[in-house]
This record gives structure tokens, C-alpha cells and sequence, in this order.
């Protein structure tokens, strides 16, 4: 008998540690399919799918140093592309999600390292938070990487074209 209520106990300590995990993996899952969802629906040019990922209120921040663009704006920049037919693939090679260590676990960041045919390597960053309809997109940054030993030729010719 006391064998069983070690047992019992050792369980109900350990518990809330696995669940927290399980809870942690399967989040990070969800999150993972959200950004698949984003590469997916760029690729396809499909405008509905692709700013469904994304809260009202969300950023996307582009390449270029001007290109911080509210929801209703980045839509506008992409809607004609999109109609055409002319989406953008980005395909995850390598990608880390970050849940935030708050209670609601409500709140996450990312990053991920993407190959692209027309830019090659680049990086998508971002934060996402848990909705009512699942987890939604606040902001994404998209850079290009630039390896260290090439920096400072790249950091001339922008200063140049300034």
C-alpha cells in the first residue's frame, strides 16, 4: 500500500511538469503549422489564406528599411501580385519557437532560416499570440543574411545608393 501511495504521489508531482511540456510541444506544433500555413499560402498567391495568419492589427516588416506596413497596407502591397498569380516561396530550412514563460502561454517568438530562388538565404523573425481562433501572426520581419565577411562590402554599396 505504501508502495501505491508513492506511486500516487511521484505522479500527481510530476504531472504538472509533463503537461506543461506536452502543452509546450503541441503549441510549438500549432505554431509551426501557422508559419508552413504562411509559406504555403504565398506560394499559392492565395490573399484569403494567406492574411487569415494574421491578427488585425499585425506588422509585416520587409526588407527595405521603409517597408514597416500595417496589416491593411502590406495587403495592399501584396493584393496585386497575388492577383496575378505571383505569389513568393520561402521554404523553412531551419526554424526555433519561443514560448513565452508567462501563464497564458499565450505568447510566442520565432525564428527561422528560409531559402528563397530569387534572394537565397534569408530570415523570417516574428511574435505570434494565441487567439480565440488559434495563434495569429503580430508581426513578421523577413531579412536577408549576410555572412560576416561580406558585410562590410554590402554596408558600402547601401551607403553608397543613400
Amino acid at each position: 500500500m505504501k508502495t501505491l501511495a508513492a506511486a500516487t504521489a511521484a505522479l500527481l508531482l510530476l504531472a504538472p511538469a509533463a503537461f506543461a511540456q506536452t502543452g509546450t510541444q503541441t503549441a510549438e506544433a500549432d505554431i509551426g503549422r501557422v508559419l508552413d500555413q504562411l509559406n504555403i499560402a504565398s506560394t499559392a498567391a492565395d490573399t484569403t489564406a494567406y492574411f487569415s495568419l494574421f491578427t488585425p492589427d499585425a506588422r509585416f516588416i520587409g526588407t527595405d528599411a521603409t517597408e514597416r506596413w500595417s496589416l491593411p497596407e502590406f495587403r495592399a502591397y501584396t493584393e496585386p501580385y497575388f492577383a496575378q498569380g505571383r505569389g513568393w516561396t520561402y521554404t523553412p530550412r531551419d526554424r526555433v519557437i519561443t514560448i513565452a514563460p508567462i501563464d497564458c502561454r499565450c505568447l510566442a517568438w520565432f525564428d527561422e532560416v528560409l531559402d528563397n530562388a530569387s534572394y537565397g538565404v534569408t530570415r523570417g523573425s516574428g511574435v505570434l499570440r494565441l487567439t480565440e481562433d488559434g495563434w495569429k501572426i503580430e508581426q513578421y520581419v523577413l531579412s536577408f543574411t549576410i555572412p560576416n565577411d561580406k558585410a562590410r562590402a554590402v554596408v558600402d554599396v547601401v551607403r553608397a545608393g543613400q
